[in-house]
């Protein structure tokens, strides 16, 4: 099947209230949990991590909770999903170390500040062009440990609308749309190392970790 881009930017209200308001706690808890088994062994106990497409914030919150010694810079693109993620955070009680910034990651840089690990969660599917990921990691300074978790496209029509039925069922017809869009828009393991190859990064590992993620990580 081949891969069929969507928005990259999530940027209609109702639709950043109806993933702010969604149940993400298994998809998101088992983020944080591949993320320390795949590069938590490297990290300091304290330091700084940026998020890469953040959206609501989610994924920054439990990671602060899991490192409460980390600051995080937060970064998105998309004004209404940072407003509900500034709801999140006045929520969390975490607005000290977690600092949103409404930026494109094309006119990112992180060159100019030191971080110990960056992190997306479903960024790169929304990438019309997925060398702006790959080569913004490229240029972060210093060796910051990577994890980057997204969907993985499935090989047919068939297996999109089978899993959008299995995960998606009961929620707003708004998610199961996205996420059926999504899935077609999301990319293969092999697609993702010729991405890293052309981008020149190297010691990489993509693994697969469900029947709808996949990993990318460099301890």
């Amino acid at each position: 099947m081949q891969r069929i881009p969507e928005p990259e930017l999530m940027t209609d209200q109702e639709q950043a209230i109806a993933y702010a308001n969604a149940d993400f706690e298994e998809p998101h808890n088992h983020f944080i949990t591949l993320l320390k088994e795949a590069v938590g062994g490297k990290l300091p106990e304290s330091g700084r991590a940026v998020d890469l497409g953040c959206g609501a914030a989610d994924i920054s919150i439990r990671l602060a909770k899991a490192y409460p010694n980390y600051h995080i810079d937060a970064l998105d693109a998309a004004a209404a999903m940072l407003a509900e993620g500034d709801k999140a955070l006045i929520g969390s009680g975490l607005s000290d170390r977690i600092n949103l910034i409404d930026t494109y990651i094309n006119e990112t840089s992180l060159s100019h500040k030191s971080y110990d690990l960056i992190f997306s969660n479903s960024l790169l599917h929304h990438l019309h062009d997925p060398m702006v990921l790959w080569n913004t990691i490229k240029n972060a300074k210093g060796s910051p440990a990577i994890f980057v978790m997204d969907l993985m496209r499935p090989e047919s029509e068939d297996q999109v609308d089978a899993l959008t039925k299995k995960y998606a069922e009961g929620e707003p017809e708004i998610l199961r749309r996205d996420f059926h869009n999504s899935l077609k828009a999301a990319f293969m393991p092999d697609e993702i190392k010729m991405q890293l190859s052309e981008a020149g990064l190297e010691g990489f590992i993509v693994s697969v970790v469900s029947d709808r993620h996949l990993t990318v990580y460099k301890a």
